[in-house]
């Protein structure tokens, strides 16, 4: 088990996507800003090439293309599968800056039968 969001769980995310398939055109660098954690907040990013993660990362990009924030037990809810990344940017539980296209392009990953059962693995996997 891997404690959520710390550098071991990062890698083993990591090593898990592997296995997604290629989406041409899904390209992006992603910041995450999970805000209001127990120790403080915590920034990681991705770096997405046609559907592939290539990095995730703890850390801050110095430009990137997206950037996500959401709180701590939203984050949580999502990763465990009981809120709907979707539903939770449309509630305003998830605030977006930057380029909007390159997240649209992303949508067929995160929408796809193979993401569901990333998600579902690395959630057992985890320590909340």
């Amino acid at each position: 088990m891997a404690k959520w969001l710390s550098a071991e769980w990062m890698d083993e995310y990591a090593r898990m996507a592997q296995s997604q398939p290629s989406r041409p055109g899904a390209t992006a660098t992603i910041q995450y800003e999970i805000v209001d954690g127990p120790d403080g907040n915590v920034f990681y990013y991705w770096t997405v090439e046609d559907g592939k993660l290539l990095e995730c990362k703890l850390g801050e990009l110095d430009e990137p293309e997206v950037v996500l924030t959401q709180n701590w037990e939203d984050a949580k809810s999502i990763q465990k599968g009981d809120l709907d990344a979707t539903a939770a940017f449309m509630q305003g539980k998830i605030k977006v800056t930057g380029n909007m296209g390159k997240l649209m392009a992303l949508l067929p990953i995160t929408t796809s039968e193979e993401y569901r059962d990333l998600q579902a693995a690395i959630t057992a996997i985890t320590e909340f």
